[in-house]
């Protein structure tokens, strides 16, 4: 049938639906047909390296990143005409997934989280930003630019440990809400450090940022309190026996809360997930259930796109620095798991699983050096944040998987060393 309407002239058409513009211009039928053709062979691709990783016994999300790199700009085959809708679908997977993972918790149970875990985020904000800071510094950057650095630095991946915390199903452990407490905390202060980061290179007063800033924090806080006030009643609402009418209130409230979060200078993965604690009860589970199919599509979607907008050819250069900065980073964010979770009474296993679930970095540090970038305030910016957000959210995931055999190795080494300190019999 399409090859029969495509055969007819544009004039035909355009009569036979009662005049106006040909429907059919010869560029408009190639141009869907290419893009229903890359859409389709990314997914296929996605479930084949989805399959190997499952048959390796490994995250998908370093192949994910991968074959972005392979289809992005210097790559082996560049995307013609989807990188736009890939872009949209990256940004609904950050969404959906940190949607998701709020739904695991009560809006109670994250602001008794955030009370006990100031501390921790302050020990995070020392910890991770100065590597980055230091490292701009020692290279010779403006202070501007350093501080840029610091920021790729600091900022773990919400979208890599959501999907991480998932794919091991480590959602349920103890150390998890002190892993989403910190990362809420840095979030919160993205929220603050962005409007801040803006003028300074724009070299503005900073008046606009305060106003940003002050907008931001009174936004958060509305929500939460909506969400602990009218948490019930809100689920109740939403709620709906058909699962059409339930995903289409639930991802249009998301959406929008998402969208009214990141215009007021916070970030959307926050809107997300204050909307996700805010539902409870039966309603939760049924969100579980109907976007759970959703979320995993357009997180693949956006481990793909990270990796389109990394240039292969500028890589080798920045990988030394990259590398030794990615080691560094990767010590100081498990230090800071370790002492927040440490300090919740968590044991040795889920201290390191803590530490190292926390060490990936993705969309926040791409976000934090794109603004650089586009200052031009420092020509090596780019391939060196490109370079380091690529080997940490490679690594990230792995790390997270080798937490389990690491924690046995630090006990069995415990046990040995208390066993020589016995005296003989």
């Amino acid at each position: 049938m399409a090859d029969l309407l495509a055969a007819l002239p544009g004039g035909v058409l355009a009569g036979a639906l009662g005049g106006g513009p040909p429907l059919l211009a010869a560029a408009a039928p190639s141009h869907a047909a290419v893009l229903l053709i890359e859409l389709g062979l990314i997914l296929v691709g996605l479930a084949i390296l989805g399959r190997a990783a499952i048959r390796v016994g490994i995250s998908p999300i370093p192949l994910y990143l991968l074959a972005g790199l392979a289809f992005g700009e210097g790559g082996l085959a560049p995307l013609q005409v989807s990188e736009e809708f890939v872009e949209v679908g990256a940004e609904l997977g950050v969404i959906l997934l940190l949607f998701t993972l709020g739904l695991e918790y009560t809006a109670a149970e994250l602001r008794d989280g955030l009370r006990t875990s100031v501390g921790a985020g302050a020990v995070d904000l020392a910890l991770n930003f100065t590597p980055g800071l230091a490292a701009g510094l020692l290279l010779g950057w403006a202070p501007v630019a350093a501080v840029v650095l610091g920021g790729v630095t600091y900022v773990s991946s919400s979208g890599v440990v959501a999907k991480v915390l998932t794919d091991l199903g480590r959602l349920g452990n103890r150390e998890t809400p002190t892993v989403l407490s910190i990362l809420v905390i840095e979030d919160l202060a993205m929220a603050v450090y962005l409007p801040i980061l803006a003028v300074l290179l724009a070299g503005g007063a900073l008046v606009g940022a305060l106003v940003s800033l002050a907008a931001g924090i009174a936004t958060v806080a509305l929500i939460l309190a909506l969400a602990l006030r009218f948490g019930d009643r809100i689920s109740r609402i939403l709620f709906s026996p058909s699962d059409e009418v339930f995903l289409l209130s639930v991802l249009g409230l998301t959406l929008l809360v998402a969208g009214v979060a990141q215009r007021l200078q916070i970030s959307s993965a926050v809107g997300a997930f204050l909307v996700g604690i805010a539902i409870s009860g039966t309603a939760a589970h049924q969100a579980r259930q109907v976007l759970g199919p959703l979320r995993d599509l357009f997180a693949a979607i956006f481990f793909l796109f990270f990796g389109l907008q990394t240039d292969p050819t500028a890589l080798p250069a920045a990988l030394p620095a990259a590398a030794a900065l990615a080691v560094v980073s990767a010590l100081t964010k498990c230090a800071t798991g370790w002492w927040a979770a440490k300090r919740a009474g968590i044991g040795i296993r889920g201290r390191l699983r803590a530490g190292l679930t926390l060490s990936a970095r993705g969309e926040f540090s791409i976000v934090v050096a794109g603004l650089g970038v586009a200052a031009g305030i420092e020509p090596a910016l780019s391939a060196l944040a490109a370079a380091y957000v690529l080997l940490m959210a490679s690594s990230g995931p792995l790390l997270a998987r080798a937490a389990e055999p690491l924690g046995a190795a630090v006990l069995a080494a415990r046990r040995r060393r208390a066993a020589a300190r016995q005296p003989l019999a």
